[in-house]
């Protein structure tokens, strides 16, 4: 398993050992990690559960119209090159 999948894989277990099931799925450039998050979550998990997924290179908390909230994680597969740097939009 590559890096990213092994770190990847310790995010979810950390989520998973809070109560939160998390899945993996990997990408051509990086491993995604999300989890469920339920509506009532207390703050001290909160606490824990952003540690997590501090150590992914990116997170997010994505939440919709029908109270569905869905905790990802994003942990690259390589380091960008200075001239990849500013994304995917980035004009050289």
């Amino acid at each position: 398993m590559p890096a990213s999948g092994v770190r990847a894989a310790a995010i979810a277990a950390r989520l998973s050992a809070l109560g939160l099931p998390a899945r993996l799925e990997e990408h051509d450039r990086h491993t995604s990690v999300e989890a469920e998050v339920p509506e009532s979550l207390p703050a001290d998990l909160w606490r824990e559960v952003l540690k997590a997924v501090a150590e992914a290179d990116r997170f997010g908390l994505l939440a919709t119209s029908l109270n569905d909230r869905t905790l990802w994680a994003v942990v690259r597969k390589a380091v960008p090159t200075t001239g990849d740097a500013g994304g995917p939009g980035h004009q050289r």
